[in-house]
């Protein structure tokens, strides 16, 4: 998921869909909300229907926004207080599209970054939170994952992470349209027999895929597969710094669970748009 400058702050009517799994990209501008801030945001969450907050990373690249005594992880503690269930992301590494696509380097390169998640995941073990699931933020794509050697080798190293966890592991990809939608939805269901929970975002807010060929990819997948469904629209150009505005989410999908990305754009959350968000980049798409 793209990191969320706005550049206008829109009041949508609120949804009579319950999110019930929502997304949240953490920015260090949020160390500002004090402890009875937090506690309304996550009591409107829950009141508004989620119950399952998906915390896209806990760490981003050095930065793991003071540990266990962090204002992160007192933030997180306080959504658990009010009832709500948290998969934790781990570490997210800035360098990743700047590094990929390679494929001669993707084993040696992966393999590193399961590294990475697993110390993450030992330091979380002091934050004192009780975890439904790990969430790795390194998307998968269809142009970084173009290769069926390399969706092999992802394969077999997500599995192997996997094994080392305690609870389920999470991945989500987008679709840029290199891949046919069977082709596409064929390597998602291998992801999900191997035992990794997937989430694909549905492309409702960048729109760089039209309609017809979103739906396509859409209906292609098996119903195990999650979706994720944008609560944004992207105002910027495409090579330029991504900029968006809050939007309705498109409708939940009939057999698959479901999310929203994210809590930064709904409306009873705009107080985490009272400041810019910092220059942190990790796109979900």
């Amino acid at each position: 998921m793209r990191s969320t400058p706005v550049i206008l702050v829109l009041l949508l009517a609120l949804s009579t869909h319950a999110d019930e799994r929502l997304f949240y990209q953490p920015h260090n501008s949020d160390a500002t909300l004090s402890e009875s801030e937090w506690q309304a945001l996550w009591r409107s969450t829950v009141d508004h229907g989620v119950d399952t907050l998906i915390v896209q990373w806990t760490r981003h690249g050095d930065d793991d926004f003071g540990g266990r005594n962090g204002w992160l992880a007192a933030a997180l503690h306080a959504a658990q207080r009010e009832g709500l269930e948290l998969i934790l992301g781990l570490r997210y590494d800035p360098e990743y599209y700047r590094i990929l696509p390679d494929d001669r380097r993707f084993a040696s390169y992966w393999y590193l970054q399961s590294s990475h998640a697993l110390e993450q995941h030992e330091a979380l073990g002091a934050w004192g939170l009780e975890v439904a699931g790990w969430y790795m933020p390194l998307e998968l794509d269809d142009y970084l994952f173009e290769n069926p050697a390399t969706r092999a080798e992802l394969e077999t190293q997500l599995q192997s992470l996997a094994s080392y966890l305690d609870r389920p592991l999470h991945i989500s990809a987008f679709s840029g349209g290199i891949l046919s939608p069977e082709v596409f939805a064929s390597w998602m269901g291998e992801l999900t027999d191997a035992g990794i929970q997937v989430w694909w975002q549905d492309g409702h807010g960048t729109q760089a895929l039209p309609l017809p060929v979103r739906q396509a990819y859409a209906e292609a997948l098996d119903c195990r597969i999650g979706i994720v469904r944008e609560a944004f629209v992207q105002v910027s150009e495409p090579d330029a710094p991504f900029q968006a505005q809050p939007n309705h989410p498109a409708e939940a999908p009939a057999c698959h669970p479901s999310a929203v990305f994210s809590l930064r754009y709904r409306p009873w959350a705009s107080i985490l748009l009272d400041s810019e968000p910092d220059a942190m980049t990790a796109p979900l798409e």
